[in-house]
């Protein structure tokens, strides 16, 4: 019994060595400063560096600003393959955003990659201030309603003054 057991422990720990395993050139992408408007997309690159087949079954940014795209092509042992996220620029301001990478890697099913950076104003282009500072206030005419009594309080008065004539 003994035997059975060592044996499959070994068969198991032989299957779990030799799987799938991934890797990233990075975890972190900074973007640095870039002008609103500018070219959100950069890559991440992933390297299978198992001895099997590895397969990207889902890539989840933490909000709708950003947006992946990759391959559902397995990568290869030894081989490569970029992950594709897009920040929306048009978002003014810092950012620090994850995104979770799923696989079929049975020691690391989720990875954590993460852009960073701030996306600032375009120079005189678009702000409020600069708009606002061009802006000339022409005079308003104000005009005044006397009030009108409704025309039921109309009859009922001019009905009063005729009987007080009588």
């Amino acid at each position: 019994m003994k035997k059975i057991l060592a044996g499959l422990f070994m068969t198991g720990a032989i299957a779990f060595a030799s799987a799938q395993t991934i890797s990233f050139d990075k975890t972190t992408f900074d973007y640095g400063t870039v002008k609103a408007g500018a070219d959100g997309h950069r890559f991440f690159t992933v390297k299978n560096t198992g001895d099997k087949p590895l397969i990207i079954s889902e890539v989840k940014p933490s909000c709708g600003c950003t947006t992946p795209e990759w391959s559902k092509d397995p990568i290869l042992p030894g081989k490569t393959a970029q992950i594709k996220v897009g920040y929306n620029t048009g978002i003014k301001g810092a950012f620090n955003k994850l995104i979770e990478v799923y696989s079929n890697d049975p020691a690391n099913n989720r990875s954590v990659l993460y852009i960073k950076g701030t996306v600032e104003d375009v120079a005189g282009a678009g702000t409020a201030a600069s708009q606002n500072a061009n802006l000339t206030v022409a005079p308003v005419a104000v005009a005044t309603a006397k009030a009108q009594p409704a025309p039921e309080q109309v009859a009922k008065k001019t009905a009063k003054k005729a009987a007080a004539k009588k």
